[in-house]
């Protein structure tokens, strides 16, 4: 057998998260581009859903036109202009353009509406010749599969084109997440010669188990995929998910964790492990580096002594968060205050702690006494004075003092509830402060006015304790700032770091790996309150040596080094498409 690794001429690449930032997929498509475009340049081509075509932006109720351009997306005609015409009698309503972020790749857009008048029709299909049961549809799952089925019509368009003026081209289709899968099979029914991958990020069985208080890992050998999925009304989102995974050429996740999962609940093993890297070349360096950081931490308390009004300073103050999506168990955002209420009867600490929940929840709109407050006291990261602190003018807390914006569930909500239940109020003696900051860090939320990344930088450490991660976005987000974090042995950056370093993570190594189970919710809790204590107690020179150490980890997990796994993944698939052929 000939070992030389087959390179595909075209790469095409299906995601609900194209050109639309939803969650941590964008992040693994976005920062991986710039590194397959520099290698095939304008030869892989991204395909998403056109929500701004004809219709309002899902981020706004404004009817201004200015509203339905996508800020990820810019349209350019003169693309594949002759296929457009084509694609255009096909029936297919596509927008090419370039998706705005590093690399600048070609994205493809395509409307999926008008498949929703063939939506039986096309779930037919499905279950006739691959046993995909939609009988049991509900939510997104609709609106997913006409998105798959419209991306899997423009590949077989496009192909078709550029096929003409090379038959011999070689082609793959990669799909990610059970929302791309109908179209992955498609194409592998109407175009034998394209070799299909597809990735599971986290398998939606599994996820649903961990999200639904049941203990997943224990008693995954037990769990039947198909039975679960009746039990937790998941039947077609699992149903999609596994037959995809069984049918095309190329199965891959994205860690060794959720390839266990991937056995035990989908009865197929993955061909191979894709970790997600990082691009870190928007990472400031040198005197910007450090200028970012001052701003982001004076930023930082600024608000946070305008809300409680109190006068934390930076040099006695260490600033720690959690962030991710709103899985209250799954992202551990439970045990993180768990762990800051234990915090606070901890006589080892040595500096007061502001912690911040950068969770996107329900939310409603900044608070206006808040900002009246910081009016006086200009964003320093937009180039204003500072003046006198809020808190030396205030002294007195805001009502509600442990959170930025009002929600639209203020009673409901779980976080709110936890720091209720356990009376922590932000009361002027306690050296813990938590402070729930429920927007999307885009820059423009109201009250902080940073961006994400702006915000991480500004941290001291940054505690990621999931229960269910697949891999981990946030922790690698952090260590390539610069700033250390805690993770645990259930994500699979977490086991990564383990296996990288030879032995359980500290935070000394930058990254502090706790072992996490079903069951040791409390021991986790006290871990992480330990490794802050002990991070409070540090000299200068460990904390200069530990985010040392963090940046050099994450120099370990750049695309540079993770995309030889993908070009494997594309071997498998091109060797599975030349079977079928010959």
């Amino acid at each position: 057998m000939d070992n030389e690794l087959r390179i595909p001429d075209y790469i095409f690449e299906s995601s609900w998260e194209v050109c639309n930032k939803v969650g941590g997929i964008y992040t693994v498509l976005s920062t991986r581009a710039k590194t397959l475009q520099e290698k095939f340049h304008d030869r892989i081509i991204f395909i998403g859903p056109d929500f701004y075509r004809d219709c309002k932006s899902p981020q706004t109720d404004n009817n201004d036109p200015k509203e339905k351009e996508s800020p990820y997306f810019r349209e350019d005609k003169k693309l594949f202009a002759e296929w457009q015409l084509e694609a255009k009698e096909q029936g297919l309503n596509v927008r090419v353009g370039r998706w705005t972020i590093p690399g600048e790749p070609i994205a493809v857009l395509v409307d999926f509406k008008p498949f929703f008048t063939e939506k039986n029709d096309i779930y037919g299909w499905a279950w006739d010749n691959f046993g995909v049961d939609s009988l049991h549809a509900y939510g997104d799952y609709d609106e997913a599969s006409m998105f798959s089925w419209a991306a899997g019509k423009v590949v077989e368009s496009l192909f078709s084109q550029l096929s003409t003026l090379n038959p011999q081209l070689k082609v793959v289709y990669h799909a990610n997440e059970w929302m791309c899968g109908l179209g992955a099979l498609y194409i592998n029914k109407v175009l034998p010669q394209v070799g299909t991958i597809f990735t599971t990020h986290a398998t939606s069985i599994g996820r649903s188990i961990a999200g639904n208080q049941k203990p997943l890992y224990d008693y995954l050998f037990a769990y039947n995929g198909d039975q679960m999925a009746g039990e937790l009304n998941m039947q077609s989102k699992h149903s999609i998910e596994k037959q995809t995974a069984h049918y095309v050429d190329c199965f891959t996740t994205v860690s060794d964790i959720t390839a266990n999962e991937c056995v035990e609940l989908l009865d197929k093993p993955v061909d191979v492990v894709l970790p997600n890297g990082f691009d870190n070349s928007f990472v400031p360096h040198g005197a910007t580096f450090t200028r970012k950081r001052k701003l982001a931490r004076r930023r930082l308390l600024e608000v946070a002594n305008a809300l409680m009004g109190e006068q934390l300073k930076d040099e006695d103050t260490l600033i720690v968060s959690t962030s991710g999506r709103y899985e209250f168990r799954n992202k551990g955002i439970d045990v993180f205050i768990e762990a800051m209420n234990r915090l606070l009867r901890d006589r080892d600490l040595k500096k007061k702690v502001l912690a911040f929940i950068d969770v996107p929840g329900w939310v409603g709109e900044p608070r206006e006494d808040l900002q009246e407050r910081l009016t006086a006291s200009p964003n320093p990261s937009k180039g204003g004075e500072r003046k006198t602190p809020p808190s030396e003018r205030q002294g007195e807390a805001l009502e509600v003092p442990m959170i930025t914006h009002w929600l639209h569930n203020m009673g409901h909500d779980n976080v709110l509830n936890m720091l209720k239940y356990y009376d922590m109020h932000n009361r002027h003696e306690d050296r813990v402060k938590v402070i729930f900051l429920p927007c999307y860090l885009d820059g423009k939320d109201g009250i902080l006015n940073l961006s994400y990344y702006d915000v991480v930088l500004g941290n001291d450490l940054c505690i990621y304790p999931s229960y269910y991660e697949p891999w981990g976005y946030t922790p690698l987000e952090a260590v390539a700032f610069k700033v250390p974090c805690i993770t645990t042995d259930l994500a699979g950056f977490g086991l990564w770091v383990n296996k990288e370093l030879g032995h359980e993570g500290e935070i000394k190594d930058g990254v502090k790996v706790i072992h996490r189970t079903d069951y040791n919710y409390s021991e986790v809790a006290d871990y992480i309150k330990d490794t802050v204590a002990n991070y409070s107690a540090m000299t200068q020179k460990e904390i200069d040596a530990c985010r040392k150490k963090a940046d050099a980890l994450s120099k370990k997990a750049l695309w540079s080094e993770f995309i030889k796994y993908y070009y494997q993944a594309y071997d498998i698939a091109l060797r599975k498409a030349e079977e079928r052929e010959s």
